[in-house]
């Protein structure tokens, strides 16, 4: 399809990272891209609780919530973020039934913007919402959504056979005929 942008293309989830540090200034593009996101009455439910590999403590704290399987190698990226939704809504004091949804497009200009920058995001729902909220106090009004590790495709070369190989497994996307009602 030649009219289909680049970045959405291309955009893809590692599971080779670099350990290289993200600079702050792309960090912090990365936010302000998920905060241009439209949301249902302009609500803007997204939060994101932010980890920094040998910055602060909310990095351990992400990586131990998540499942074994993914710490294996989830470990090498330089950041952890968990996006979370605001539930009920702060116009009408309502459950928010478009929450999740709004939160989703504020991620979808997140992983827009990291892949414009070479960065690579894999989302993940792998992880114990009981050990975030715990390390977090995160209370009932939010609701923890996907993790997510966030730097640079790292060198091939340098990781385990089981990882190159999953990282090197052919891409599948559904045909428009499957999906278009």
């Amino acid at each position: 399809m030649s009219h289909l942008n680049s970045i959405i293309k291309e955009r893809y989830s590692t599971v080779i990272f670099s350990t290289k540090p993200i600079e702050n200034e792309k960090l912090e593009s990365l936010f302000e891209a998920a905060r241009w996101a439209p949301s249902s009455y302009n609500e803007q439910p997204w939060r994101f609780i932010l980890g920094v590999k040998n910055k602060d403590e909310n990095y351990q704290k992400l990586l131990d919530s998540l499942v074994e399987a993914n710490q294996y190698w989830a470990k090498y990226a330089p950041v952890l973020v968990l996006s979370l939704t605001k539930k009920n809504s702060t116009v009408k004091n309502t459950p928010n039934r478009f929450a999740q949804y709004d939160t989703g497009m504020a991620v979808g200009n997140l992983l827009a913007q990291a892949t414009y920058l070479d960065l690579s995001v894999h989302q993940m729902g792998g992880y114990s919402i009981d050990k975030v909220r715990n390390y977090f106090d995160i209370d009932d009004e939010f609701e923890p959504l996907a993790l997510m590790a966030i730097g640079y495709k790292g060198d091939i070369k340098l990781f385990p056979d089981d990882l190159i190989e999953r990282e090197q497994r052919k891409r599948f996307r559904k045909s428009l005929g499957e999906f278009m009602l």
